[in-house]
């Protein structure tokens, strides 16, 4: 089975409170891309365990960390499935808050799930994925999502952004998510984040924040610097996506293509 695992973006990110457990609670919409996706092949085998296959974009941890062997060590552990063979091939770039590993995580689940019949209902998948990691469950239902406490709790929430040109910019430096709540100030906003992205788009710009930033661009000058650089050739709305290192840009669909691709080779039209 071939999936393709598909990143997202942040709309807008609030950082409410630390909890006592240690994590945060928080406020963000995920957004789906799917233009820009790795690809997961998963088939069965006649041996026990899974065998893992890397290739593309070189990833920072070793082949037994990765979660698409994590996803299916705890599959195997609760539904007993066994013997499978897992290639990644990944092209959505690491350490960028883009969810890459956490979409090929999801993946993994929904092929296992699949390969061997077990038919598990979408809470069940939620469940399975939300272990893995906080954003993992957003790509069960893979559509745009209001999430709240650790990233976990789900409502979908309609948004129409058809028709604008996405542009992705990767700075060569990554920012690990203990970085990125190191530094991060906790604040509870007059107006919801469910409220501001309700707003035209053209009105998002200083309204719809990102609480990594203040702190991430403080350190990290050529983020800041991405970011600028979107704003100046005429984006919409321009943020840095989750924890970074990506920020990405929204255009007026008549933006030449060819022109955006100056900016970054990560371009696409979203439906």
């Amino acid at each position: 089975m071939i999936l393709n695992a598909n990143c997202k973006i942040n709309l807008g990110l609030d950082v409410l409170r630390r909890r006592a457990d240690g994590y945060h609670d928080l406020e963000t919409v995920l957004f789906p891309v799917r233009g820009l996706y790795d690809t997961v092949e998963v088939t069965r085998t006649a041996s026990r365990g899974a065998t893992f296959r890397a290739e593309g974009l070189a990833v920072d941890c070793a082949a037994e960390d990765n979660l698409c062997l994590k996803a299916f060590r705890l599959m195997r552990e609760r539904y007993g499935v066994d013997g499978v063979a897992i290639r990644l091939d990944k092209r959505v770039p690491f350490g960028a808050g883009l969810g890459g590993g956490s979409s090929d995580a999801t993946a993994v689940l929904l092929a296992l799930d699949g390969l061997f019949g077990l038919g598990l209902p979408e809470a069940e998948l939620i469940g399975c994925a939300a272990a893995l990691g906080s954003d993992t469950a957003f790509f069960v239902r893979n559509t745009p999502q209001l999430c709240t406490g650790r990233g976990e709790e789900m409502t979908p929430y309609p948004i129409d952004l058809g028709g604008l040109t996405l542009v992705i910019v990767k700075p060569d430096e990554g920012v690990s998510t203990r970085e990125a709540y190191a530094g991060v100030r906790p604040r509870v906003p007059e107006v919801p984040l469910a409220e501001r992205l309700r707003r035209p788009l053209a009105e998002w710009q200083g309204r719809v924040t990102n609480d990594f930033e203040p702190h991430i661009f403080a350190a990290r000058p050529a983020i800041r610097a991405a970011k600028e650089r979107l704003l100046a050739a005429g984006a919409l709305y321009a943020s840095m996506s989750g924890s970074g290192s990506a920020v990405f840009g929204l255009f007026d669909a008549h933006e030449k293509s060819e022109r955006l691709r100056s900016l970054s080779p990560y371009v696409y039209r979203l439906d």
